[in-house]
């Protein structure tokens, strides 16, 4: 394996993220046109540029920060570059023009833990996040990398290791936060020499991508965690499970096993301690289903991944009827941590019941969108507000879905809620994986519940009737209400198919898939009777329930809403009112986009029907 100079020959290192986010947006060109400009000047005995992780500020990729400056720079383009080492690396002069912009809360040229981004978060699973190449152990080795391992293995018993993560408080990442240290035991003392341990990693939430960037940004945390968690458990044989659509994360997990079994930390002998445990990749197809337990074990199995009824549990029954323990990528990523700073340090932070940290993907109608580590306990306020930036233009906060299609939609005045498994289960929602969905005003509440649960209709592995049939029948009802044929009565039709599914379901899918459903109504109830009784709707999304108009009084007679219009709808003659004939209209939306702001004439409406 090829060797890099030390990090302390660099007077500067140019850290260019290299998550999936910023790849899409070209990083791996800016990396090379940062070297070539770098070696055109003559710098490159002094600066180093080294690829990383996901920095987490995903929306202002591609992303070079400069060190030990700590200057951030956004969303880089090639032609930025000759500019940037020029003025930044030759002549010590930062280059305001291409850093982000901040809001006014923060320094005027800020430093990358200026950013409030940045500043409210708490890393431990994201510790090494954009500040190693994930493609070299040395690296990671050099921020204190393995050495969890070597405490675990040279230090600990299994007993002890176990009793550590038990103290800790550790719970699962992946969704219904069982210990972590009382999965690990039962596994450990079921009968028999042959167990297994398991990395989910099936990621399968619309809008979420924590464990693919702990994958591509940290791989060998994972693979620590791992191997700490099979000593303890006594075994010698893991597998991570990953969606075929993350090349990138397979990749650099691909690499990071050879480099640590090339190092001795992995493999046969561990440490020179008689320990033994290999790691696999196995690749999954995309099926959402496949990230309940029962359903991923099938799946490596090579059959299809459908869930089983438990008992037996996975750590009874699993992988090939062996016992087996299953914990999600973010888990195993808080182990090294736990072993290295003990027990009582990560109980320390968070709340009483929910220990540490937790990573959420932000997204939605938010201004900061991107991967965020908070300590449990924090409000969805501060998240949205103060590291999400708010919401665009000025609109108004209506909803936060977490726990990914499965989760529940916390309301406006819920904001001070904190986020915590209790909090967020009694809420009606739950904390699964980390989907964090921020909605605006404009968003209508009868269309997400609709989109969500059609979503998990369809990703639904039909072998259980309360799920194959409850979902779609919820999924008929919603329909129906989004265009305008709603029917008394259907608002306790939902609840009560809701309440069935939830209870009768045979795996975790069915049990959550009615949360969208069961608290849009619980906080949105009166967007359900709008539809119904009214035939309107209130966030005026629902094309069925919509019309576009013209306003007499603002209309300038320009005729760009009638050159663009694509069904010919609207009519009128230049510096003259114009009309839209509504049975032509298809309610693309153009005509409204393309109204000059000086008239701002064209309006939507969902007048209620009498």
């Amino acid at each position: 394996m090829k060797r890099r100079r030390k990090t302390e020959e660099f007077r500067l290192h140019l850290l260019v993220c290299a998550g999936t986010g910023c790849v899409a947006n070209h990083a791996f060109d800016i990396k090379e046109e940062l070297q070539k400009e770098i070696a055109r000047k003559k710098l490159s005995d002094e600066i180093g540029v080294v690829t990383t992780g996901c920095q987490g500020f995903c929306e202002r990729g591609p992303i070079v920060i400069v060190q030990p400056d700590g200057i951030f720079y956004q969303r880089m383009k090639k032609k930025d570059i000759p500019h940037l080492v020029e003025e930044h690396l030759l002549k010590g002069r930062p280059v305001k023009e291409l850093m982000y912009i901040p809001s006014p809360r923060e320094a005027p040229v800020p430093k990358m833990m200026d950013i409030e981004f940045f500043k409210h978060q708490r890393l431990i699973i994201l510790r090494n996040r954009g500040r190693l190449d994930p493609e070299n152990i040395d690296e990671y080795i050099g921020f204190n990398g393995y050495q969890a391992l070597e405490i675990a293995l040279t230090r600990m018993t299994p007993e002890r290791i176990i009793k550590e993560v038990k103290a800790s408080g550790l719970r699962g990442r992946g969704g219904a936060g069982f210990p972590t240290g009382m999965k690990w035991d039962l596994c450990r003392r079921e009968p028999g020499r042959i167990k297994y341990i398991i990395c989910n990693g099936d990621e399968g939430d619309p809008g979420a991508f924590m464990d693919r960037s702990v994958l591509e940004a940290d791989p060998h945390s994972v693979i620590e965690g791992m191997t700490i968690g099979a000593r303890a458990i006594s075994v010698h044989k893991g597998f991570v499970y990953v969606r075929s659509e993350y090349p990138l994360a397979v990749k650099r997990l691909k690499i990071a096993l050879s480099q640590a079994e090339e190092y001795g930390l992995l493999g046969k002998d561990i440490l020179g301690t008689n320990f033994d445990f290999d790691i696999e990749v196995v690749q999954g197809a995309g099926a959402f289903v496949c990230g309940e337990e029962t359903a991923l074990i099938a799946s490596i199995e090579g059959k299809v991944g459908r869930p089983r009824q438990r008992p037996p549990y996975p750590s009874e029954k699993g992988l090939w009827g062996k016992p087996t323990n299953i914990n999600n990528v973010e888990t195993w990523a808080n182990v090294p941590m736990i072993i290295s700073r003990g027990a009582k340090w990560f109980s320390s932070i968070g709340t009483k019941t929910s220990k540490g940290t937790k990573i959420f993907s932000l997204v939605g109608k938010i201004n900061n969108t991107g991967l965020v580590e908070v300590p449990m306990g924090i409000t969805m306020r501060e998240i949205i507000y103060d590291i999400g930036g708010g919401i665009p233009q000025g609109k108004e906060f209506k909803a936060v879905q977490t726990g990914g299609p499965s989760g529940g939609c916390i309301p406006k005045n819920m904001l001070d809620l904190p986020i915590d498994y209790e909090s967020l289960t009694q809420a009606g929602s739950m904390m699964g994986s980390g989907g964090m969905i921020v909605m605006d005003e404009d968003t209508c509440m009868v269309d997400v519940a609709r989109y969500f649960l059609n979503f998990t209709q369809e990703e639904s592995c039909g072998k259980c009737p309360p799920c194959r049939m409850g979902t779609k029948h919820m999924v008929y009802t919603l329909d129906r209400k989004t265009k305008g044929k709603g029917r008394e009565g259907d608002i306790q039709f939902l609840e009560s198919i809701a309440e069935n599914v939830k209870l009768s379901s045979l795996c975790g899918l069915g049990q959550t898939a009615p949360h969208p459903v069961l608290t849009t109504l619980r906080y949105f109830r009166d967007e359900y009777e709008a539809h119904i009784k009214e035939k309107r709707c209130p966030a005026l999304v629902c094309k069925d329930l919509i019309s576009y108009v013209i306003d007499d009084k603002l209309c300038g007679g320009c005729t760009v809403c009638a050159k663009n219009c694509p069904s010919d709808a609207i009519s009128g003659e230049p510096k003259k009112i114009h009309t839209i004939d509504q049975q032509k209209c298809t309610k693309c939306g153009i005509c409204i986009t393309v109204c000059p702001p000086k008239f701002n004439a064209v309006k939507k409406v969902s007048p209620a029907v009498k």
